[in-house]
């Protein structure tokens, strides 16, 4: 039987916006909801190793580390509902209550005085097996995130736009080589981008060469080269060793059903007002890699989602509504 559930607060993804939204909005006694989606964690799941969160003394794995939030998240009062959201007309505005209606894929009806919006974004992938193979294995598609492990050691990032650059440009504080993979003959970056990746000698790029393979050795197997193939001649193949492989074709926002009800720009990042995490329409807020295509960082992420509480707090508190 479908449910239909009551709150002062809905959050909408399970990755550290999420769950910083939840434990911030609990702790205020907001009786928050959390709708999972369908990846509970966020891309943290896929991490291996993280370093950069702060207060850890030594690496963690991402799956604990949002385990341990799922946690606290629960422990403090939030309602973990595990549903994907599936219909959101928040152009409507809210009900005689000061409620959104929001359903569910279970069929779940959702009413809630805010929404925090926290989907998150998902890579661009190759779609090579041995791609997702080695996934956590020498192949990634963060830099700031894995670059550390590759220190004096040789890469490889795939793309050609500012974020392949970006990767590059990065990398090279901790690779011996970077060798940039491009299948075209000319970059899609900003001049001045184009212009430090030339003029960095750490840096080879590799023109018109797309990855038809990636290549893994060892146990546990771990990637070793890349098989690469000509775009302007595809019989006409090379093996390039490496040690690590990041991918950096873009990434897409998990924009879904709030896409066209919330405003967005041209590639779907939902758009917030400069410094807040409020969105187009009052009491709807957006935290995390859905509003963020710059940082891309859990613990900025994590920031996003305090901000979005706080908001929905002030928001709640100025409606004078009563729980």
């Amino acid at each position: 039987m479908a449910e239909t559930h009551h709150t002062d607060m809905l959050i909408v993804g399970a990755g550290p916006a999420g769950y910083t939204a939840a434990i911030y909005a609990a702790r205020a006694g907001m009786n928050p909801i959390l709708v999972t989606g369908m990846q509970p964690g966020g891309q943290l799941t896929i991490t291996d190793e993280i370093e950069n969160f702060p207060g850890f003394a030594q690496p963690v794995q991402g799956p604990w580390l949002m385990e341990q939030m799922r946690e606290q998240a629960e422990h403090v009062g939030t309602k973990l509902i595990y549903d994907l959201i599936t219909e959101a007309p928040l152009k409507q505005g809210p009900d005689e209550g000061g409620y959104f209606h929001l359903k569910g894929d279970s069929g779940d009806q959702f009413r809630a005085r805010t929404v925090v919006i926290a989907t998150g974004a998902q890579a661009k992938w190759l779609g090579l097996d041995s791609e997702k193979k080695y996934q956590g294995a020498g192949v990634s598609a963060c830099a700031t995130c894995d670059g550390f492990f590759y220190r004096g050691k040789e890469v490889a990032v795939i793309g050609g736009g500012n974020t392949a650059v970006e990767e590059a440009l990065y990398l090279t504080h901790h690779a011996s080589t970077v060798h940039l993979i491009h299948r075209r003959d000319s970059l899609k970056a900003e001049r001045i981008l184009q212009k430090r990746l030339h003029d960095n000698p750490k840096i080879k790029v590799h023109w018109n060469r797309a990855v038809r393979e990636i290549i893994g050795e060892g146990s546990p197997a771990v990637v070793t080269a890349l098989e690469l193939t000509d775009t302007q001649n595809s019989t006409n193949t090379e093996r390039l060793a490496v040690d690590g492989v990041f991918v950096a074709i873009g990434h897409s926002p998990s924009t879904g059903p709030f896409r066209n009800e919330v405003l967005c720009d041209e590639e779907g990042y939902i758009t917030t007002q400069p410094g807040t995490a409020t969105t187009s329409i009052p009491g709807i807020f957006a935290a995390g890699d859905i509003q963020d295509k710059i940082y891309r960082q859990a613990v900025t992420a994590a920031g996003t989602g305090c901000m979005a509480a706080l908001e929905a707090e002030r928001y709640l508190a100025e409606k004078k509504y009563n729980s």
